[in-house]
């Protein structure tokens, strides 16, 4: 295995769906299965916050969650948990601030692809030196879905990031919808990640689609 080229980790990134139980308002299992319907380039399990699940059902989910994914060939990332990651054959991790070094999660997973969230130009620029194969930056507009969430940053973080020759694939999370999305992405993302606008759409599917457009245009 080798780690994920830069251009193909960028067309990964263009609708990026992050959900767990807790976001959901059917089951997980149709909730991911409509937005694979839909098109969505990537996966990210995060059972975590209120509502989530632990332990042996936690496990079972992820795996009904990437079996879904591997049918569709669209690479199943696990949120935070390195040991769950490496126990199911995940196809990465994604981490953040307050979780374990990049680098030493870098060590721990190998060529697996490795996500890290950053808020600013210094820990986009350490994440990038640790072993990232790309950042998730935000939030980008208010956001409901997670309650650790840091200060609105809104589209011109990633502006600034690729004014200061940021060139590592970058995704925008937070409150972003199809509405919002063509800013993040003018400003310089190479796509959107997603938690309640796909999780709680009363048409999952075609609202990936709208999304999809957005990156098409």
């Amino acid at each position: 295995m080798t780690r994920i080229s830069s251009s193909r980790m960028k067309e990964l990134l263009q609708v990026y769906f992050v959900m767990g139980s807790q976001n959901c308002k059917r089951s997980p299992e149709s909730t991911l299965t409509e937005a694979l319907n839909g098109g969505i380039t990537l996966f990210q399990f995060r059972e975590k916050g209120p509502g989530s699940i632990s332990g042996a059902k936690r496990m079972e989910l992820a795996l009904r969650l990437q079996q879904l994914c591997q049918e569709q060939s669209v690479p199943f990332i696990v949120n935070d948990d390195v040991d769950l990651a490496l126990a199911i054959g995940a196809d990465g991790v994604h981490i953040g601030q307050d979780d374990e070094k990049a680098s030493k999660v870098r060590e721990r997973i190998g060529d697996m692809i490795l996500g890290v969230s950053a808020h600013t130009l210094e820990e986009a620029r350490i994440a990038q030196e640790q072993g990232a194969d790309y950042i998730g930056v935000g939030p980008i507009y208010p956001t409901s879905s997670k309650e650790d969430a840091h200060a609105v940053q809104g589209p011109k973080i990633i502006e600034s990031m690729r004014a200061q020759d940021m060139d590592i694939p970058i995704v925008g999370i937070g409150g972003i919808t199809s509405v919002g999305a063509a800013r993040v992405l003018k400003a310089g993302a190479d796509g959107v990640a997603v938690i309640s606008a796909i999780s709680l759409a009363d048409d999952i599917a075609e609202s990936v689609k709208r999304l999809q457009r957005v990156n098409i245009k």
